[in-house]
């Protein structure tokens, strides 16, 4: 099932939680909806479902205009963070439900319902446990439970907010897996909200990175990651630092000195550059470089991550370094970023403004120099 979302607005109290907001879903896409806190995500899941009703805009599934039809109208399936099974049901009971309530013209038979019930609990890899009650399972279980629930209507779209937020990272990674193994055997058109960008990265077909009742950006893990298109999307996708910097005729400039990137379709003037800590190259000494003073030093992972002060302390940067360089023990520290991104600065917001990103090999000729 396609779902449009067109243009839109949803107030609370005259608060704008959605801003004009315009997203194409594909039939039987899985697509994540990205964000902080505050940034609309669930509230735009919520209009999905028919949970809220839109201030303004409307919301299509197909051709059809959906933003007055109720949850039960749309066929939606819901899957929560905290898993709203019955506790009082058995397993096979809480996946039944959706499909006992039915009106009588559209309920199957009581075998029908116990064959689909079974099947999809045979799907999420919990035979044999349909006599337990909630009580007796582990979260991750209870979470299969849930999805399992949301299924046996056969809904149209498959609507996930937040679905391993309660459950520890392990178990997180494990279903992370299992769902998109699900997704692509059943195929369902499914939006999940998430604020963890590793599970929607990992995820999702597409991702809509939203902030401030708005999307910021929309594209595969990719897309998202390697070229984000704005200061937000650079700064929420991913480690990333950034730096103030001039544009003086093509040349970056820190501190009235040139750092060996080069940015002629930028308009002269202040802007920010953004990289990611990896995307780094060290120098042994150059002429034109970003240079700092070694502030803190600590291990991630099989990694050790360096943070530099820069400018005289004024700005603080990180790069990123194998476990075991030499590197990380000196008081300074030259590199210069290998892909990187200008947002010019000025009047409105960094991000409405032109921008440049270049993934360049670095050269060595420079002179070495003190810095």
């Amino acid at each position: 099932m396609e779902v449009q979302v067109k243009n839109l607005r949803k107030e609370f109290d005259r608060f704008p939680a959605l801003d004009d907001v315009s997203l194409g879903i594909r039939s039987g896409e899985l697509i994540a909806l990205l964000g902080p806190s505050g940034s609309g995500k669930t509230t735009l899941l919520r209009l999905i479902a028919g949970l809220e009703t839109p201030t303004e805009g409307a919301i299509f599934f197909g051709d059809e205009d959906a933003s007055r039809k109720t949850v039960q109208e749309r066929n939606v399936g819901f899957v929560f963070q905290h898993y709203a099974l019955f506790r009082h049901m058995t397993v096979l009971e809480n996946v039944s439900f959706g499909l006992k309530v039915r009106p009588s013209a559209t309920r199957p038979s009581r075998q029908a319902i116990r064959e689909r019930a079974l099947e999809l609990l045979d799907l999420v890899q919990l035979s044999g446990l349909e006599k337990r009650y909630p009580a007796q399972l582990s979260g991750g279980q209870r979470q299969r439970v849930a999805l399992a629930r949301a299924m046996a209507i056969e809904p149209k779209v498959l609507l996930l907010d937040e679905p391993f937020g309660a459950l520890d990272a392990q178990v997180r990674r494990d279903l992370r897996r299992w769902l998109r193994a699900i997704h692509d055997t059943t195929g369902h058109t499914t939006v999940f909200v998430t604020h963890d960008q590793e599970e929607a990265l990992e995820l999702a077909d597409r991702v809509v990175v939203m902030n401030k009742g708005r999307i910021e950006q929309i594209g595969t893990a990719d897309e998202v990651y390697d070229a984000p298109g704005s200061p937000f999307v650079y700064g929420f996708i991913g480690e990333s630092s950034s730096l103030p910097v001039t544009v003086e005729g093509g040349q970056v400039l820190i501190a009235d000195r040139p750092i060996g990137l080069t940015a002629t379709d930028v308009p002269d003037g202040k802007a920010l550059l953004y990289y990611r800590p990896h995307d780094i190259e060290l120098l042994d000494g150059c002429g034109g470089c970003i240079a700092g003073t070694v502030a803190a030093s600590r291990r991630v992972a099989g990694t050790r991550r360096v943070e530099l002060e820069v400018g005289g302390a004024r700005e603080r940067v990180e790069v990123e370094l194998p476990i075991d360089h030499p590197a990380a023990q000196k008081s300074r520290i030259a590199f210069r970023p290998t892909r990187w991104k200008l947002f010019p600065m000025g009047e409105g917001r960094p991000e409405e403004k032109m921008s440049v990103s270049r993934s360049q090999p670095l050269q060595r000729e420079l002179a070495p120099a003190e810095f």
